[in-house]
């Protein structure tokens, strides 16, 4: 009989801190819960089976129930009868024996008329004799019967209550069992989904990057980055992602180019947030509380806001800063007046900023964004990569568009953030936040190296080998990596000399076709952003899923 005991389980976090050991405990829960499964379904097609023959059964036990009712009945209904027929048969009885003493046979013979009618007087007097013993027979084997037929309904209707009751308890048994064993499934499930989440927020960490805004300082470039940097080796391979997470609300460089090709805030606002939004006046006194620095009014707040460089407003930027400025307000005023002073929310500094900042706030004092009559949720981020996603709030949409002067047709060469000269317009990642590169001093990756990750995307998405061991094989991620023999043997791929990129309307990429030692390959671009991101060695990430593959 199997038998099920229910696990205590720790949390994601106590055995689940690397993609590579989310994807150990994912596969071992993944076997526990297959051979409960396994171990469930017999046991379930048994009660399906014995709810199959109890069904049959409890026909059976019903019918004879019925019937034994029916037997009660009639014999009820054949007491009755035979106590009439004693009755009778009694009388008979004695009328015979009254005949018997008092027959003579002379006086039989002296009354007839004939000898034909005394051979019909002793037929008549046999055949009375013979009636009544045949009746004495039926009387009697009817006692018997109905005596039989008593202790049968009896003995039956004691049998038929216990193989009820077994049975009942038998299906109830089994349906417990069943019942603990999908429990203990639903958990192992739970237990799954739990460290699928933390496998995807680790993905989420290499996907991301260390901010989303530009901060007080024009974003650093580094020369290994960009598709000038010369890795020492050919062919060599690197991913460019276009723009850094998120792509929603107004980019602060795609604004500045803005600014600087004459477009006003308003322009530029309207350009970002859509033709819908109003720019209304709103009262600057309002109280704003910044967790752990107190309460500011609504314009104080905006001359602490750190989130562009004073020196954009010398470079021909200042409506850019009053773009800024306005969409500050509106982002807090739309989170109710109480925010966080990080870059979680926006950057806020106890000390007022002063310059082209100050100035952009005052030339746009009380100015808010507003939609369906509400401050309107005013995202922005650093840089987009030419392409802005929309986004909804106050049941209002932003425009999805190319950012550039000329639609689609003007990527990537018109795109504002380019004419603003963002680094992270185009750039390719390998480090962390605080610097750390695991080994790789570049973003550049050999032949093999790429063909790598397109083994990674086969044991992915084709069905082959441990997906759980589809992480960057270093010693940074730790985990049990699949070796590059060990993801060449599954896919095949052993180089790649060149490669192809498609774009789709909607900001991202379509697909990446490579030439392998085993042909041309497409991969859609979405799978090969997260094979790539699982895979790369050390830090090596795509930050967008509109990017590009450099070959040298």
């Amino acid at each position: 009989m199997i038998l099920f005991k229910l696990p205590s389980f720790v949390s994601a976090e106590d055995v689940c801190n690397s993609v590579e050991s989310c994807g150990a405990e994912i596969d071992k829960i993944s076997k526990d819960l297959e051979a409960s499964k396994n171990a469930t379904t017999p046991l379930e097609k048994e009660v399906n089976a014995l709810e199959s023959r109890i069904n049959s059964a409890k026909a059976g036990i019903a019918k004879a129930k019925k019937q034994a009712a029916d037997l009660a009945i009639s014999i009820e209904s054949r007491e009755k009868d035979l106590v009439y027929h004693y009755e009778i048969f009694s009388n008979r009885v004695a009328e015979s024996y009254k005949r018997k003493r008092t027959f003579n046979p002379l006086s039989l013979f002296l009354s007839s008329q004939s000898a034909s009618q005394l051979t019909k007087d002793l037929a008549y007097q046999e055949s009375a004799r013979a009636q009544d013993d045949r009746l004495i027979k039926s009387i009697s084997e009817e006692i018997n019967k109905l005596n039989e037929d008593k202790k049968k309904l009896e003995s039956d209707q004691v049998r038929l209550s216990a193989l009820s009751e077994k049975l009942d308890k038998q299906a109830e048994f089994f349906k417990g069992e069943i019942a603990k064993a999908k429990s203990y499934q639903s958990e192992l499930n739970g237990k799954i989904a739990a460290l699928s989440a933390k496998q995807q927020s680790i993905l989420a960490e290499k996907s991301g990057t260390f901010q989303t805004t530009v901060g007080d300082v024009p974003l650093a470039d580094d020369p290994a980055s960009r598709p000038d940097y010369n890795p020492g080796f050919s062919p060599a391979f690197a991913a460019f992602s276009f723009g850094a997470p998120h792509f929603k609300g107004m980019s602060q460089y795609g604004a500045f180019g803005r600014a600087k090709s004459g477009q006003n805030y308003e322009t530029i606002l309207k350009a970002y947030y859509g033709s819908g939004i109003e720019i209304k006046d709103h009262n600057p006194d309002q109280t704003i509380t910044v967790d752990g620095y107190g309460q500011y009014s609504l314009e104080e707040y905006a001359k602490r806001i750190y989130e562009l460089p004073n020196s954009w407003g010398d470079d021909g930027g200042m409506e850019a800063l009053k773009a800024q400025a306005i969409a500050a307000r509106s982002y807090v005023l739309a989170r109710g007046g109480t925010i966080c002073a990080t870059e979680a929310c926006q950057v806020f500094k106890p000390g007022a900023k002063g310059g082209n900042w100050e100035k952009a706030v005052n030339e746009t004092r009380g100015k808010v964004v507003y939609a369906n009559g509400q401050p309107f949720s005013t995202w922005y981020s650093s840089t987009s990569g030419g392409y802005q996603e929309s986004y909804s709030a106050n049941g209002y949409s932003t425009p999805g568009f190319w950012d550039t002067s000329n639609g689609r047709s003007g990527w990537t060469g018109q795109a504002y953030e380019k004419v603003a000269g963002s680094p992270w317009f185009y750039k390719a990642w390998y480090k962390t936040r605080g610097g750390d590169n695991c080994g790789k001093d570049s973003p550049w990756l050999r032949s093999e190296e790429m063909a790598d990750i397109l083994n990674a995307w086969v044991v992915m998405y084709q069905g082959n080998g441990d997906s759980g061991r589809v992480t960057p094989e270093s010693s940074c991620w730790g985990g049990n990596p699949y070796s590059k023999s060990d993801l060449s043997n599954i896919g095949g791929f052993n180089s790649v000399s060149g490669v192809s990129v498609q774009y789709s309307d909607s900001g991202t990429t379509a697909n990446v076709t490579f030439q392998t030692n085993k042909g041309s390959v497409t991969i859609n671009g979405n799978e090969f952003y997260k094979a790539f991101n699982l895979r790369a060695p050390g830090r090596i990430s795509l930050k967008s899923g509109l990017f590009n593959i450099e070959k040298k």
